[in-house]
């Protein structure tokens, strides 16, 4: 297959949160050859009314159908965010090679995995990709990454990731339901000599004193920063939490009887339903800022310790993902498969607008 392509950039999923912010900022920078995305054409239309003329509307009315025109189409970059990442992440990084660029927003251990797993094929196909491309995975990546650099092998990394953002008022949709539906069904995990390990989802309970002064509590859940801090690092011992884990008593009291429900698959499909419908309103961000931490040990007794600092967490993902969407214009992006820090290095973290603040100097 020829490895000419269009300089479209498609946005999947435009009409949600990330998909308007990633559009607008594009447009304001006076980014061309955008196509925007979505299932609803009504919704579409009136979602971009404002940047008519700017992008170009695309109406696909399922996952296959978006895949089909991947195909057909060439476009040069796809930007991923239809969520349900297990189902569409591979086949759509696929259908980018050769000499596309794919980026999205997975944030699942196997998920990751398997966009990872492409990286020959990529290489070869002289295309890029970029998994977990947002607050998640890259807020606490790019920290191991940054501790972990010029030293050997840690012994045990421990992170943490504490968003902070402002819903705004409409449902829950879809993508975000599948996603808590699924971390409620697998449970905690934390890697135990180099071994995936199962642990109680709201297990490891910590309450933290964030450097602008304020306090969040947080909890484990499976997620991709397990497998970013992993490939980063190499630990083989390896603790994540997230502050949006359950973190009440009677909720994390229940949370073994619901996983066990949640694999009954009539139960699943009507808890997605369900969550998916449940309204949001409009507030505050809970915090100042959202939050990255890590903390690495060795095996000589050093230990080192260090946050990454950014504002409403959806949209810093936003700004990461126009990041990397420049580094794919710039043609800077490594040809392979990669999760974001392991492409670009802890810069792409500040390019978005993070900042670093480290705890101390390493101490022996």
């Amino acid at each position: 297959m020829s490895s000419e392509r269009t300089n479209e950039i498609w946005i999947l999923g435009a009409t949600g949160n990330v998909g308007r912010a990633i559009a607008a900022r594009l447009v304001a920078e006076g980014v061309t050859g955008l196509v925007l995305i979505g299932r609803s054409e009504e919704r579409l239309s009136t979602t971009f009314a404002d940047l008519a003329g700017s992008v170009t509307l695309k109406r696909l009315a399922s996952f296959g159908d978006m895949l089909a025109a991947v195909r057909s189409e060439r476009p040069r970059v796809v930007v991923n965010l239809i969520g349900s990442y297990a189902e569409t992440a591979v086949p759509l990084a696929e259908a980018c090679m050769p000499g596309g660029s794919y980026v999205d927003l997975s944030i699942d251990n196997s998920t990751l995995a398997s966009l990872v797993d492409l990286d020959h094929d990529a290489r070869a196909a002289d295309s890029i990709v970029i998994g977990g491309a947002g607050f998640g995975v890259l807020a606490t990546e790019a920290l191991v990454v940054r501790l972990c650099a010029g030293r050997p092998t840690p012994t045990r990394v421990q992170i943490d990731a504490l968003s902070s953002y402002a819903p705004e008022e409409g449902v829950v949709g879809e993508a975000f339901a599948v996603t808590s539906v699924d971390v409620m069904t697998i449970g905690g995990r934390v890697y135990r000599n180099g071994v995936l390990t199962p642990v109680p989802l709201g297990s490891n309970l910590r309450t933290h004193k964030l450097p602008d002064g304020t306090t969040v509590k947080s909890a484990a859940v499976p997620s991709g920063e397990l497998f970013a801090a992993r490939q980063a690092s190499g630990a083989p011992n390896i603790d994540f939490t997230s502050a949006l884990a359950p973190t009440a008593t009677l909720i994390r009291a229940t949370l073994p009887l619901m996983s066990r429900l949640l694999k009954l698959p009539s139960m699943r499909r009507m808890m997605i339903r369900q969550m998916a419908a449940a309204k949001t309103k409009k507030a505050p961000r809970p915090r100042p800022f959202s939050w990255g931490h890590a903390v690495v040990d060795w095996s000589d007794g050093t230990t080192r310790e260090a946050w990454l600092r950014a504002e409403d967490a959806m949209d810093y993902t936003a700004d990461v993902l126009v990041a990397v969407v420049h580094r794919f214009q710039a043609g800077t992006a490594p040809r392979g498969a990669f999760t974001p820090a392991a492409a670009f290095g802890p810069e792409i973290a500040t390019e978005a607008g993070a900042t670093f603040v480290d705890v101390g100097a390493a101490v022996a």
